[in-house]
Protein backbone atom coordinates (compact mmCIF):
# COMPACT_ATOMS: atom_id res chain seq x y z
CA UNK A 1 0.00 0.00 0.00
CA UNK A 2 1.05 4.03 -0.62
CA UNK A 3 1.34 5.66 2.51
CA UNK A 4 0.10 9.47 2.28
CA UNK A 5 2.63 9.75 5.84
CA UNK A 6 5.01 9.99 3.53
CA UNK A 7 4.24 13.53 2.50
CA UNK A 8 4.96 16.40 4.27
CA UNK A 9 2.56 19.10 4.99
CA UNK A 10 4.35 21.46 3.32
CA UNK A 11 3.56 19.93 0.30
CA UNK A 12 0.41 20.62 -2.23
CA UNK A 13 -0.97 17.18 -3.30
CA UNK A 14 -3.32 17.34 -5.71
CA UNK A 15 -6.44 14.58 -5.69
CA UNK A 16 -8.48 14.53 -8.98
CA UNK A 17 -11.93 13.25 -8.00
CA UNK A 18 -13.30 10.54 -10.73
CA UNK A 19 -16.91 11.62 -10.49
CA UNK A 20 -15.78 13.94 -13.01
CA UNK A 21 -14.19 11.72 -15.61
CA UNK A 22 -15.88 10.41 -18.26
CA UNK A 23 -15.99 6.41 -17.07
CA UNK A 24 -16.22 5.23 -20.71
CA UNK A 25 -12.39 6.87 -20.87
CA UNK A 26 -12.02 6.10 -16.98
CA UNK A 27 -8.95 4.18 -17.30
CA UNK A 28 -7.13 6.31 -19.67
CA UNK A 29 -7.98 9.79 -18.27
CA UNK A 30 -6.80 8.40 -14.59
CA UNK A 31 -3.65 7.43 -15.98
CA UNK A 32 -3.15 11.24 -17.78
CA UNK A 33 -4.21 12.94 -14.26
CA UNK A 34 -1.35 11.05 -12.95
CA UNK A 35 1.02 11.51 -15.81
CA UNK A 36 -0.04 15.13 -15.00
CA UNK A 37 1.52 15.15 -11.62
CA UNK A 38 -1.37 14.22 -9.39
CA UNK A 39 -0.38 11.93 -6.23
CA UNK A 40 -3.13 10.69 -5.02
CA UNK A 41 -6.98 9.96 -7.09
CA UNK A 42 -9.90 10.88 -5.54
CA UNK A 43 -12.54 7.94 -5.16
CA UNK A 44 -15.83 8.60 -3.69
CA UNK A 45 -18.04 6.21 -2.72
CA UNK A 46 -22.13 7.32 -1.97
CA UNK A 47 -24.78 4.71 -0.46
CA UNK A 48 -27.81 6.70 -1.05
CA UNK A 49 -28.43 7.30 2.81
CA UNK A 50 -25.53 8.96 4.17
CA UNK A 51 -25.80 11.40 0.90
CA UNK A 52 -28.61 11.79 -1.32
CA UNK A 53 -26.82 10.24 -4.45
CA UNK A 54 -24.81 6.47 -5.32
CA UNK A 55 -22.10 6.71 -6.76
CA UNK A 56 -19.82 3.25 -6.95
CA UNK A 57 -18.05 0.85 -5.00
CA UNK A 58 -15.69 -2.52 -4.93
CA UNK A 59 -15.38 -3.09 -8.37
CA UNK A 60 -14.76 0.00 -9.73
CA UNK A 61 -11.95 0.52 -7.20
CA UNK A 62 -10.42 -3.25 -7.98
CA UNK A 63 -10.76 -2.49 -11.39
CA UNK A 64 -8.60 0.69 -11.19
CA UNK A 65 -5.90 -0.70 -9.09
CA UNK A 66 -4.66 -3.15 -11.96
CA UNK A 67 -4.00 -0.50 -13.57
CA UNK A 68 -2.94 2.46 -11.68
CA UNK A 69 0.05 2.74 -9.12
CA UNK A 70 -1.59 6.64 -7.69
CA UNK A 71 -2.24 6.20 -4.12
CA UNK A 72 -5.99 5.58 -3.94
CA UNK A 73 -7.50 8.81 -1.91
CA UNK A 74 -11.46 6.35 -0.84
CA UNK A 75 -14.11 8.97 0.65
CA UNK A 76 -16.09 6.77 1.83
CA UNK A 77 -20.04 8.83 2.06
CA UNK A 78 -21.53 5.66 3.68
CA UNK A 79 -23.72 5.08 6.99
CA UNK A 80 -21.54 1.80 7.66
CA UNK A 81 -17.83 2.63 7.28
CA UNK A 82 -16.97 0.27 9.93
CA UNK A 83 -18.42 -2.63 7.95
CA UNK A 84 -17.46 -1.88 4.69
CA UNK A 85 -13.68 -0.46 5.22
CA UNK A 86 -12.16 -3.95 4.91
CA UNK A 87 -13.67 -4.32 1.56
CA UNK A 88 -12.45 -1.19 0.03
CA UNK A 89 -8.68 -1.70 1.58
CA UNK A 90 -8.64 -5.29 0.01
CA UNK A 91 -9.62 -4.00 -3.51
CA UNK A 92 -6.81 -1.44 -3.70
CA UNK A 93 -7.47 1.25 -1.19
CA UNK A 94 -4.22 2.99 0.38
CA UNK A 95 -6.13 5.91 2.18
CA UNK A 96 -9.90 6.06 3.40
CA UNK A 97 -11.96 8.51 4.96
CA UNK A 98 -14.98 8.49 6.35
CA UNK A 99 -17.76 10.90 7.89
CA UNK A 100 -18.36 11.52 11.52
CA UNK A 101 -22.17 11.40 10.38
CA UNK A 102 -22.06 7.85 9.57
CA UNK A 103 -24.02 5.26 11.95
CA UNK A 104 -21.11 4.08 13.21
CA UNK A 105 -18.34 4.72 16.06
CA UNK A 106 -15.33 6.73 15.04
CA UNK A 107 -12.46 5.07 17.42
CA UNK A 108 -13.51 1.17 16.20
CA UNK A 109 -13.68 2.75 12.97
CA UNK A 110 -10.28 4.32 12.74
CA UNK A 111 -9.27 1.37 14.45
CA UNK A 112 -10.54 -1.05 11.89
CA UNK A 113 -8.87 1.18 9.03
CA UNK A 114 -5.63 1.47 10.43
CA UNK A 115 -5.97 -2.26 10.91
CA UNK A 116 -6.37 -2.81 7.22
CA UNK A 117 -2.84 -1.55 7.09
CA UNK A 118 -5.00 1.85 5.36
CA UNK A 119 -4.24 5.22 6.75
CA UNK A 120 -7.56 7.04 7.97
CA UNK A 121 -9.09 10.33 7.37
CA UNK A 122 -12.60 11.45 9.18
CA UNK A 123 -14.97 14.35 7.31
CA UNK A 124 -18.03 16.67 8.29
CA UNK A 125 -20.50 18.16 6.27
CA UNK A 126 -21.04 21.78 6.09
CA UNK A 127 -23.46 21.62 8.74
CA UNK A 128 -21.30 20.21 11.57
CA UNK A 129 -18.55 22.32 13.14
CA UNK A 130 -14.84 21.19 13.32
CA UNK A 131 -14.82 20.84 16.97
CA UNK A 132 -16.93 17.61 16.67
CA UNK A 133 -13.28 16.06 14.94
CA UNK A 134 -11.11 17.49 17.38
CA UNK A 135 -11.27 14.25 19.73
CA UNK A 136 -9.87 11.76 16.87
CA UNK A 137 -6.99 13.95 15.71
CA UNK A 138 -4.28 12.22 17.15
CA UNK A 139 -5.58 9.09 15.85
CA UNK A 140 -6.12 10.05 12.37
CA UNK A 141 -3.57 10.75 9.14
CA UNK A 142 -5.93 13.25 7.48
CA UNK A 143 -9.07 15.52 7.87
CA UNK A 144 -11.29 16.16 5.18
CA UNK A 145 -12.98 19.75 5.16
CA UNK A 146 -15.74 19.56 2.80
CA UNK A 147 -16.81 22.90 1.12
CA UNK A 148 -19.81 21.72 -0.95
CA UNK A 149 -22.61 19.44 0.33
CA UNK A 150 -21.54 15.88 -0.58
CA UNK A 151 -23.52 13.90 -2.64
CA UNK A 152 -23.19 15.76 -6.09
CA UNK A 153 -20.04 17.04 -8.05
CA UNK A 154 -20.44 20.06 -9.61
CA UNK A 155 -21.52 22.36 -6.80
CA UNK A 156 -20.36 25.95 -6.10
CA UNK A 157 -17.52 26.48 -3.36
CA UNK A 158 -19.31 27.25 -0.06
CA UNK A 159 -16.86 30.04 1.06
CA UNK A 160 -18.17 30.04 5.05
CA UNK A 161 -16.63 26.52 5.13
CA UNK A 162 -12.66 28.08 5.14
CA UNK A 163 -13.24 29.22 8.71
CA UNK A 164 -13.22 25.01 9.75
CA UNK A 165 -10.14 24.55 7.55
CA UNK A 166 -8.21 27.43 9.62
CA UNK A 167 -9.39 26.06 13.08
CA UNK A 168 -8.02 22.71 11.78
CA UNK A 169 -4.44 24.22 10.99
CA UNK A 170 -4.13 26.05 14.27
CA UNK A 171 -5.45 22.50 16.83
CA UNK A 172 -2.92 20.56 14.40
CA UNK A 173 0.16 23.01 14.93
CA UNK A 174 -1.06 23.22 18.90
CA UNK A 175 -1.21 19.85 19.23
CA UNK A 176 2.05 19.17 17.12
CA UNK A 177 0.14 16.56 14.81
CA UNK A 178 1.07 15.73 11.54
CA UNK A 179 -2.32 15.45 10.12
CA UNK A 180 -2.98 16.43 6.89
CA UNK A 181 -6.10 18.93 6.16
CA UNK A 182 -7.65 17.91 2.52
CA UNK A 183 -10.69 20.05 1.17
CA UNK A 184 -12.98 18.69 -1.28
CA UNK A 185 -16.01 20.76 -3.26
CA UNK A 186 -15.69 23.05 -6.06
CA UNK A 187 -12.27 24.13 -5.57
CA UNK A 188 -10.63 25.42 -8.66
CA UNK A 189 -8.27 28.33 -9.84
CA UNK A 190 -10.63 31.09 -8.05
CA UNK A 191 -10.77 30.06 -4.55
CA UNK A 192 -7.25 27.45 -4.52
CA UNK A 193 -5.42 30.00 -3.18
CA UNK A 194 -7.80 30.79 -0.65
CA UNK A 195 -8.17 27.33 1.00
CA UNK A 196 -3.99 26.61 0.65
CA UNK A 197 -3.63 30.15 2.98
CA UNK A 198 -5.71 29.28 5.62
CA UNK A 199 -3.97 25.67 5.61
CA UNK A 200 -5.34 23.04 3.46
CA UNK A 201 -2.49 21.54 1.13
CA UNK A 202 -4.48 18.37 -0.11
CA UNK A 203 -6.52 19.57 -2.66
CA UNK A 204 -9.78 17.37 -4.18
CA UNK A 205 -10.87 18.70 -7.71
CA UNK A 206 -13.13 17.43 -9.94
CA UNK A 207 -14.46 19.48 -13.03
CA UNK A 208 -11.66 22.09 -12.75
CA UNK A 209 -9.31 19.10 -12.86
CA UNK A 210 -11.07 16.47 -16.04
CA UNK A 211 -12.54 19.35 -17.67
CA UNK A 212 -10.20 22.20 -17.72
CA UNK A 213 -10.36 24.29 -20.50
CA UNK A 214 -6.71 23.45 -21.42
CA UNK A 215 -6.54 20.05 -20.36
CA UNK A 216 -6.17 18.09 -17.97
CA UNK A 217 -2.35 18.57 -16.92
CA UNK A 218 -2.94 22.71 -16.35
CA UNK A 219 -5.59 21.43 -14.47
CA UNK A 220 -3.48 20.03 -11.99
CA UNK A 221 -0.74 22.83 -12.67
CA UNK A 222 -2.93 25.08 -11.20
CA UNK A 223 -3.69 23.29 -8.00
CA UNK A 224 0.44 22.36 -7.70
CA UNK A 225 1.38 26.10 -7.99
CA UNK A 226 -0.93 27.49 -5.41
CA UNK A 227 1.91 25.85 -2.83
CA UNK A 228 3.30 28.91 -2.45
CA UNK A 229 0.40 30.37 -0.30
CA UNK A 230 1.38 27.47 2.01
CA UNK A 231 4.08 29.83 3.94
CA UNK A 232 1.10 31.88 5.30
CA UNK A 233 -0.45 28.79 6.87
CA UNK A 234 2.48 27.08 8.55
Amino acid sequence: MLDIRKFSREQILVSPSILAADFCELGKETDEVVAAGAELLHLDVMDGKLVPNISFGVPVISSLRKRSQALFDVHLMIERPLFYAPAFAKAGADHITFHVESADDPDKTIDCIHETGCTAGLSLKPATPAEALFPYLDKLEMVLVMTVEPGFGGQSFMADQVAKIAAFRREIARRNLHCHIEVDGGISEKNVDLVVANGANVLVAGTSVFRHREGMAQGVKVLHDAAKFLDTAL
